[in-house]
């Protein structure tokens, strides 16, 4: 037997900010392996449209990761599935918050879709998309 599931309101919002540091980028590239000149080589990065040194997407993704565990649905959710689109850069030294918004939820299975846009400080647009998310429930004894 599990944990009733409660479905969140559609509508219902969460958001999650972090400032990027080129300290996280390094800690990335050791987990990832992404290791683009992009992200570490300035004289590469100012060479090309971007102009300066940029964060890996992952990075960026990965505050809807905690978002999602964290927020809304909450704990316990994992991605089921993720839809990204990247209209501007994050640079290093930015900060981003990102902010989902639900957009469909289930009743009969704790399935929840959210709409998320992540946003520069200056309100540029840098990720959106939607994911499909499923929530864990623990079982009650």
């Amino acid at each position: 037997m599990s944990s009733a599931w409660t479905p969140p309101a559609l509508g219902a919002r969460a958001t999650w900010t972090r400032t990027f540091s080129a300290d996280e980028v390094e800690a990335f590239a050791g987990i990832s392996g992404d290791r683009n000149p992009l992200h570490f080589d300035v004289e590469f990065a100012a060479a090309t449209r971007l102009g300066r040194l940029v964060v890996q997407g992952g990075l960026t993704t990965s505050l809807f990761n905690a978002l999602v565990a964290m927020r809304l649905p909450g704990p316990g959710s994992v991605f089921l599935h993720q839809e990204w689109d990247y209209p501007a850069p994050v640079y290093v030294g930015d900060t981003v918050t990102a902010e989902a918004e639900v957009i469909e939820a289930r009743a009969d299975k704790p399935i929840t879709r959210l709409r998320c846009v992540a946003r520069r400080e200056d309100g540029t647009e840098v990720l959106r998309g939607e994911c499909l998310v499923y929530t864990m429930l623990p079982a009650t004894r």
